[in-house]
């Protein structure tokens, strides 16, 4: 299992800015709760999934099997 970055560099610069904004919390999300700080919730139960590839939520974070 590898996680890495977005190869798009605008993307992970709007999304970190997001982050920056949003004190650590995912941008593409409404709510500031613990499940939507970045790494959240969703993209963690997705790297626990062995047979998950892809992007988290906001495309910031990719992750190989």
């Amino acid at each position: 299992m590898k996680i890495e970055f977005n190869k798009d560099e605008k993307v992970v610069k709007m999304i970190q800015e997001g982050l920056k904004a949003k004190d650590g919390y995912c941008p593409c999300r409404l709510e500031k709760i613990p499940e939507n700080k970045c790494m959240c919730k969703e993209f963690r139960d997705q790297i626990a999934d062995p047979n998950f590839e892809g992007y988290c939520h906001c495309r910031l974070y990719y992750k190989y099997k």
